[in-house]
């Protein structure tokens, strides 16, 4: 398995603002240090103008390098263009890996699931998995399955891959929640799966057991993994149930799917994310709980 990682990704911050560097530099501390698990590193690479456009627009790409907040949640950063560059230049290098049967994990900021077409938001600037996913189908990749199990509904992946022939979109996430979408499926190939606040950790797995089983139907050729870790019970964000064990499940049902394998970091926001990571990769690997 390899680690793809850039550590510029932790030269920017607000102060206060959940998404911060040392959940990035935490948890790469974190694997870098285990025994259990053998693991490679690598780094992004370079993504073009032409790659983004695939899935947002000219305007957007521009906006990115205006000196002005986007809103309350996503601030304005020097290079934060460049920053999120580098995080779709991670995916794409994971893509490039699970193509291999190598799996791969993005350990990257910023993360990129609520980034729409049109916009920045949620903490998002750049739509990292739908733009990966349309990365694979230029490549000549037939089937794509994207599957996203953030606390948070991946409403711009969603929005940048809705009726896009080959590509199938499952998430399960906590409804009502930031950002009040994914209550209903949308474009014939997004499938939502809106989980009550508080629900019990069992209803969440079967959540999950559906979302995948209805990817499994569309017969992928990859699997591209929005891995967001804020459903956990102690994550301040959101009001999940999820236990790390529930992490090291979810990692071996990705495996169970049987095709190739890619990764993106997305939310996770608590103390205890680096090993909730370490966890979902070792159930990914198929090993043991530690």
């Amino acid at each position: 398995m390899t680690i793809i990682t850039d550590a510029h990704c932790t030269l920017y911050r607000s102060p206060g603002h959940p998404e911060q560097p040392n959940r990035v530099s935490r948890s790469v501390d974190l694997l870098k240090s285990q025994k259990t698990l053998p693991l490679h590193w690598s780094e992004p690479m370079e993504v073009t103008d032409a790659q983004l456009l695939r899935g947002h627009t000219a305007e957007h790409l521009q906006r990115l390098r205006q000196a002005e907040d986007f809103d309350a949640d996503t601030a304005y950063h020097p290079d934060i263009d460049q920053h999120a560059r580098r995080s779709v230049g991670a995916a794409f290098r994971a893509l490039a890996l699970a193509r291999t049967g190598e799996p791969a994990f993005s350990l990257m900021r910023p993360p990129g699931h609520h980034a729409t077409r049109h916009t920045a938001m949620g903490f998002c600037y750049l739509s990292t998995l739908a733009l990966t996913a349309l990365e694979a189908r230029a490549q000549g990749v037939g089937s794509v399955a994207l599957f996203d199990f953030d606390v948070h509904h991946g409403n711009g992946t969603e929005d940048i891959v809705a009726g896009q022939s080959g590509i199938t979109f499952a998430s399960v996430h906590q409804h009502p929640a930031y950002p009040g979408t994914g209550s209903a499926d949308v474009g014939g190939n997004c499938f939502n799966f809106p989980v009550a606040p508080g629900t019990p950790r069992p209803a969440w797995r079967k959540a999950f057991e559906h979302a995948l089983a209805r990817l499994r139907e569309h017969a992928p050729h990859i699997v591209g993994v929005s891995a967001g870790f804020d459903a956990f019970v102690r994550d301040p964000l959101a009001n999940g149930t999820l236990e790390k064990e529930d992490f090291h499940w979810l990692g071996t049902q990705v495996r169970a799917l049987g095709v190739p394998v890619f990764n993106v970091l997305e939310g996770g926001y608590s103390l205890d994310l680096p090993d909730l990571i370490f966890y979902y990769l070792m159930g990914l690997d198929g090993r043991a709980m530690p």
